[in-house]
């Protein structure tokens, strides 16, 4: 029975998606859920008691993954554009502080939490289809928000990594957080992505 149930729970999660895919497909920027290999890797930095924010968290795959991680004394703030990803992570995880927001307002919503500064920051946005502008804003909250010895994670999938707007959102987030990301490729993840790591070293 544990088998039927978990693979029901995995087609509801392609339906939610698809159809945010139809609603909006440059905001979604993929084809498919992450795969649980993709979310534990883009996770893999979160310790017990952080304080994490999740851009993007989408069906919540990446959110279950980063819930057991930061465990009962961490605290998430799950930021998405989509009602329906929004409304479904609150179903899943009340303990979730989860809001329909843009990601560019990344810094009124943790001044809005009274937070000084974030541990970790896990991202599911597709940088390679975002506008230019939208990058540069969420960069510069990246930025101001992010403690020092912070991480930043994101994935970009294999077929896009060379594209110029990946290409320049990675040497701008680099330049801003004073260092180079390191990354990992992930074959089980439809399609394969590359996971990328910043760790903040200067101000």
């Amino acid at each position: 029975m544990k088998a039927i149930r978990t693979a029901s729970s995995e087609w509801r999660e392609h339906l939610v998606f698809l159809g945010a895919l139809m609603r909006n497909p440059r905001s979604v920027g993929a084809i498919a859920p992450s795969s649980i290999q993709l979310a534990r890797k883009v996770s893999q930095h979160v310790t017990t008691g952080s304080r994490v924010i999740e851009l993007g968290p989408g069906t919540g795959v990446v959110t279950r993954e980063l819930l057991a991680r930061t465990g009962e004394s961490g605290t998430l703030l799950a930021v998405d554009t989509d009602r329906t990803f929004v409304e479904r992570i609150r179903r899943a995880w009340p303990e979730v502080d989860c809001v329909c927001a843009s990601a560019e307002t990344l810094p009124l919503l943790v001044a809005e939490r009274g937070w000084t500064g974030v541990d970790h920051i896990v991202s599911g946005l597709p940088f390679a289809v975002l506008p230019a502008a939208t990058t540069r804003l969420i960069i510069d909250g990246v930025q101001r928000v992010l403690r020092l010895g912070g991480t930043f994670t994101t994935f970009q999938y294999a077929h896009t990594f060379r594209l110029p707007p990946a290409v320049a959102f990675r040497r701008q987030l680099s330049a801003q957080l004073a260092c180079e990301p390191t990354s990992q490729l992930v074959v089980r993840n439809v399609p394969p992505a590359l996971v990328l790591t910043w760790r903040r070293l200067a101000h």
